[in-house]
Order: C-alpha cells, then sequence, then structure tokens
C-alpha cells in the first residue's frame, strides 16, 4: 500500500470513503464473535464518523427482499437521501453499480465493514487490494458467524496488504487534533453517546470539574431556542 494516498500514513476525510456491506437483520443474526449489540454500535460510530466529516459512503446490501432484510433502520437514518446497492453476488464487487461508485469517489482508500467477515469482507477487500486500492477493515464494526471464521478473515486481509481499525479509532483519526473546532462538538457528542466508559469520564469531567451543564440540558437548551426562534 503506497502512503501517496495517505498523509504520511493516516486517513482524513479527504482521502477515503466507507463502505458499509450488509448490515442487514439475518446477517446480525448470524454474527457470534462479537455482541450484536456492540457490533451495532460500533457500525453507528463509524457511520457518525463518515456523515460529521462528510467522507463518502456507500451502503449496499444482498438478497433484502428474498433473505437478508433491509438494512438496519440506525444506519439508513443517518443517510435518508442515500439508496442502498442492491446485490445478488457475495463479493460486492462484482457488483457493476457499486464498482463504479466506487471509483466515482475518486478516493483511494476505503474503509470496508461488513458482515458476514469471512466472505462479505473478504472477497472484495482482496480483489480491492488486487487493483491497487488502499483497504481498510474496520474490525469492529464487522462479524463473523464465529471467533474463527472472523479472525481467520483478518489474517488473510491482512496478509495480502490490508489494515484492520476500529470505528473509534476512525472517527478520532478524523479529528485528529482537538484544537480543531469545526466538527469538536459533533464528536464529543458521538464518544458520549457511544464511547462506553471513556465517553462517561468526558461527561463527568466536562460536568464536575469544567462545571458545564449536563450534555442532555444542553441539547434541551438548543431545543428550545429552536422552537422559539421558529415560532418568532
Amino acid at each position: 500500500m503506497s502512503l501517496n494516498s495517505t498523509d504520511k500514513g493516516l486517513l482524513t476525510p479527504g482521502n477515503c470513503a466507507v463502505l458499509f456491506i450488509d448490515h442487514q437483520p439475518q446477517m446480525f443474526f448470524g454474527v457470534a464473535n462479537i455482541d450484536r449489540q456492540d457490533l451495532l454500535n460500533n457500525v453507528l460510530v463509524l457511520a457518525k464518523a463518515a456523515k460529521i466529516f462528510h467522507v463518502p459512503v456507500i451502503l449496499t446490501a444482498v438478497e433484502s427482499e428474498e433473505f437478508s432484510g433491509n438494512i438496519t433502520p440506525q444506519l439508513l437514518d443517518l443517510f435518508p437521501n442515500q439508496k442502498p446497492i442492491e446485490r445478488s453476488s457475495l463479493n460486492s464487487w462484482e457488483n457493476k453499480e457499486l464498482v463504479a461508485v466506487a471509483k466515482g469517489t475518486a478516493r483511494n482508500n476505503f474503509l470496508i465493514a461488513a458482515l458476514w467477515s469471512e466472505t462479505s469482507l473478504v472477497f472484495p477487500a482482496l480483489q480491492m487490494l488486487e487493483e491497487g486500492y488502499g483497504v481498510y477493515a474496520v474490525e469492529d464494526a464487522s462479524g463473523g458467524t464465529s471467533k474463527a471464521a472472523h479472525d481467520a478473515a483478518i489474517r488473510r486481509i491482512e496478509q495480502a496488504g490490508a489494515v484492520s481499525l476500529t470505528a473509534l479509532q476512525v472517527l478520532l483519526e478524523f479529528q485528529r487534533d482537538w484544537s480543531r473546532k469545526e466538527h469538536y462538538e459533533e464528536v464529543m457528542a458521538v464518544v458520549k453517546e457511544h464511547g462506553g466508559a471513556y465517553g462517561q469520564g468526558i461527561e463527568y469531567v466536562a460536568t464536575m470539574v469544567q462545571k458545564a451543564p449536563a450534555s442532555r440540558n444542553r441539547q434541551t437548551t438548543k431545543n428550545k431556542k429552536q422552537k422559539k426562534e421558529q415560532n418568532i
């Protein structure tokens, strides 16, 4: 993988795109290597990171009406104007529409999150690597039918040149510098909502040490202000 397509090895909102593959009910049901609620949480962290930083996102689903069901609504709600690409092939890189959309992003690096790891992650990742793309597998936003299956999938694509990382790592890599204030509040909101103990720690410091109002109170005040402005 060439460092020329990254910022000295780091991903930025301007040098990558995100590919969400098959985050559908039937596929979630089959995941056994990670708690499925944790998996969904991580998917939403990745999706919100992409949305906050305006990173191109591709949604694709396999056999929605026949077997797998629609993409999870929490993910669809984040991108309401985007129509998922429907496929029959387990390998999304064999779908001409998806390949065209991916190439249309003009990005050389792709973050991939997929269900299941042993098929929907491995197959496109290997072929994209062969075509010279930088492939970054978001490991905790992907899942396999067993721990062995997931781990083997990650090893296989890493041996081929892919890089594995986590959803929170992506969010923080996009932010990168806390002096960058443009998306600071949005990033903090995601961390507080989805960051577990890390998010609780940030809320604690803000409210108890810095004496800021609770996040809920700030959001309530903001909503009241917006309603008042709408009524004027």
